[in-house]
């Protein structure tokens, strides 16, 4: 742990800028960041330990979910339970594994995994900025996406998120298996921000309940990391391509805590100013205390290129799981 906004978006095409000010209190703030399949797992699995230690952060004035933070966000908001959350984690069924322990090799022509970095790790290093890097990025999907699609006119193997599956489902199976993981697929009545980028025109969007936009289309737009995800005529990316964990967005909040899976790690230059210690910098700038709570150990060697794997949900749970409880108690005079 370390001490350390877009106006809404219209009916047929969400605002680059800053979403405007809260009408609410403004003092808490959590941030969810993006971590693939092991990064939801942890973050689920610590908010489940703080709330079993008796502090629930799942009231928050604002949460603020970015790609698998997205879902865990729509997930902490619903009314469930956080033990609950976890326990659901505890209960599913590891992926299968082939003779020698390996896991199952995913499907053909799947862009997941190492593969979707080295690709989009070439982009950000043949960009001039983080303007340059968004526009690059979502030509190169939309090209990606195209060429798909012609080689398979069916659609059964265009679209869908390298961000947390392993496969490539179509636009329709992406929704449905998003919406699967939500227990209420309505905006919560507290203020959640959702951002992703369209990629259309490379610029950062930010969902909320005032947008024309449903909760699980929103989610699936900020979790789909590398094919654009279809909302109308519009089409969207992951939303870690605006500004990592987007912690910016809790700006004007008194305390704000982030959950960062990927411990600060950027792929970007400092001096593009989209990683997690810049933002960080400017909230406390702006007069907020921040907290950045980063996975320990006990979460196991998971964040990294496959995080997207499945088999890391369980460590990583369990892992957070532990974390959140020890934490409880030095967390609590800063939250409440």
């Amino acid at each position: 742990m370390n001490n350390s906004s877009s106006s809404h978006p219209s009916s047929s095409h969400p605002s680059s800028s800053h979403p405007s000010s809260p009408q609410g209190p403004a003092e808490r703030a959590l941030v969810l960041a993006g971590g693939g399949a092991a990064g939801n797992a942890w973050q689920l699995g610590l908010i489940a330990g703080l709330a079993e230690a008796g502090l629930d952060v799942t009231g928050a004035d604002l949460v603020v979910g970015t790609s698998s933070g997205s879902t865990v966000t729509a997930q902490i908001t619903s009314g469930t339970r956080p033990g609950d959350l976890y326990a659901a984690i505890l209960a599913e069924t590891p992926p299968s594994r082939p003779a020698g322990g390996a896991t199952a090799p995913r499907p053909a022509r799947t862009l997941s995994g190492p593969d979707y970095l080295a690709w989009s790790n070439a982009i950000i290093a043949s960009a001039r900025d983080a303007d340059d890097m968004r526009r690059t990025l979502a030509a190169a999907a939309l090209e990606l996406d195209r060429l798909d699609r012609d080689s398979h006119p069916d659609g059964e193997s265009s679209g869908g998120s390298p961000a947390e599956s392993s496969g490539r489902p179509g636009r329709t199976r992406w929704h449905d298996i998003v919406a699967a993981r939500l227990p209420s697929h309505d905006w919560p009545a507290q203020r959640v921000l959702i951002p992703a980028l369209d990629a259309r025109t490379g610029q950062p969007v930010v969902f909320d309940r005032h947008s024309a936009v449903g909760l699980v289309d929103a989610v699936a737009a900020s979790t789909s990391a590398l094919t654009p995800y279809a909302i109308g005529e519009q089409r969207y990316l992951n939303g870690a391509y605006r500004r990592g964990s987007n912690a910016d967005l809790a700006a004007g909040y008194r305390r704000v805590l982030v959950l960062d899976p990927f411990s600060g790690r950027s792929r970007t230059p400092r001096e593009w100013g989209v990683d997690l210690a810049t933002q960080v910098d400017e909230l406390r700038a702006a007069g907020s205390t921040v907290e950045v709570v980063h996975p320990d150990a006990g979460a196991g060697d998971v964040f990294d290129a496959h995080a997207l794997d499945p088999s890391t949900r369980l460590p990583a749970a369990r892992g957070g799981h532990q974390q959140g409880l020890r934490l409880a108690a030095s967390l609590e005079e800063f939250w409440r």
